[in-house]
């Protein structure tokens, strides 16, 4: 093989048998490689996961008419020439290609004119024309575990002739987190250096950017945020800082992460501690103040404190209750006794009438009506007996009783 030709491209596999991880759906590729017919696929994983080479087994396994093509190279006139006499058709990357795009294969594919195997990293549920989708039998990959990348790191070794510790070989494992191509990448460049570097201090020095490697726009992306707000609500500190320390090692934006924070101490803390929602503020303020690597300091206070602090959604779960009620009936009329009389006409009408001003009462509160009439004795909100809430709730219920 050409030596300058990418190790990740050499050691792709032209045997099924050669192919590397995805324990969990060998058996349907194995369906599909007996079948009599092969369905148009949609192969959905991280980047690194094999889904390219998966795709090229599957097509040259049923076909010697086969195309490959990326969306940055495929207009529409272009897609039109080179699908002629193409049996199978490998589209990289489908994300990328335009709803218009995406919109001409259908034809194709009801017709059965071509087989289609697509690759995507972003969610199909997202990236992809439910049209579309419906057509495709959907496969989703995994990121490849420590044993397969291993495996592929000792074929590497040996395609490149160079000996490597199983130490060094377990850290450009982790370093590449489940993605082949970038381990076999590390790996080319682990085997340029001297060979008295190639040890587990001489690897971590020579390599220090592959501790920052990160997946901003992916599934991790929203993987992460969505495990950092669950460790938050369920009260577990340590998952939490380890899902932030997860964020920022892959370079999320921090604003992103602070934004984030707002709405969980609005959401699942509420008025047990009404104190979160402005500390989770103020972190977003100190983060755009010193900015990062600095800006992580307040951010693991914040989120220390709102994974420790104690939990209510009732807020939250009150405005959907009220929303649901807009939704379904529409919008009552204000009651006219809270209504501005701000001409001499609506004074007439009776605006603003028999409107009691609570701070002319003790305690500044009065009993009145403020819901529409036919809402009259709806109850939006529900008080947990958590944090301060019973406080809040219970100072509401004395003012009730005394009148």
């Amino acid at each position: 093989m050409d030596s300058a030709q990418p190790l990740a491209d050499r050691l792709r596999p032209a045997d099924p048998l050669l192919f590397v991880g995805q324990a969990q759906i060998r058996q349907r590729v194995q369906t599909l490689l007996s079948a009599p017919h092969l369905p148009s696929l949609l192969l959905f994983g991280p980047p690194g996961c094999g889904k390219s080479t998966l795709a090229l087994l599957l097509a040259h396994a049923r076909s010697d008419r086969v195309l490959r093509l990326s969306a940055p190279e495929s207009g529409l006139p272009n897609l039109r020439r080179q699908i002629q006499g193409a049996e199978i058709l490998i589209l990289d990357e489908l994300h990328r290609y335009s709803k218009a795009q995406q919109d001409f294969f259908l034809p194709v594919l009801e017709s059965g004119e071509v087989t289609l195997i697509a690759t995507t990293t972003e969610n199909p549920s997202f990236c992809v024309t439910r049209q579309l989708l419906s057509r495709l039998l959907v496969l989703r990959l995994q990121p490849l575990g420590r044993d397969d990348l291993m495996t592929l790191a000792r074929r590497g070794a040996e395609e490149l002739k160079s000996k490597f510790d199983d130490a060094v070989l377990d850290i450009l494992c982790s370093a590449s987190r489940g993605d082949a191509r970038t381990l076999l990448n590390l790996l080319e460049y682990a085997a340029a250096l001297p060979e008295e570097e190639r040890t587990p201090a001489g690897i971590g020095a020579a390599l220090p950017e592959i501790l920052h490697r990160g997946d901003r726009n992916g599934d991790n992306h929203y993987e992460y945020i969505s495990a950092l707000i669950k460790s938050i609500r369920g009260s577990d500190p340590d998952a939490a800082l380890y899902y932030l320390a997860c964020l920022i090692e892959s370079g999320e934006d921090p604003r992103f992460i602070c934004r984030r924070l707002i709405i969980a101490s609005a959401e699942d803390i509420g008025l047990a501690d009404p104190q979160a929602l402005p500390l989770a503020v103020a972190c977003h303020q100190a983060v755009e103040q010193v900015g990062m690597p600095e800006g992580r300091i307040p951010m693991a206070e914040t989120v220390t404190y709102l994974a420790l602090a104690r939990k209510s959604n009732t807020a939250y779960a009150g405005l959907n209750a009220a929303l649901q009620e807009v939704r379904t009936n529409g919008p009552e009329p204000v009651p006219l006794h809270l209504r501005n009389a701000s001409t001499a006409l609506q004074k007439q009408w009776g605006y603003g009438k028999e409107y009691l001003y609570p701070h002319r009462f003790p305690g500044a509160w009065v009993k009145q009506t403020y819901l529409p009439e036919r809402l009259n004795d709806r109850i939006f909100y529900t008080a947990k007996d958590n944090g301060e809430e019973p406080r809040i709730n219970a100072w509401l219920k004395a003012k009730k009783r005394s009148q």
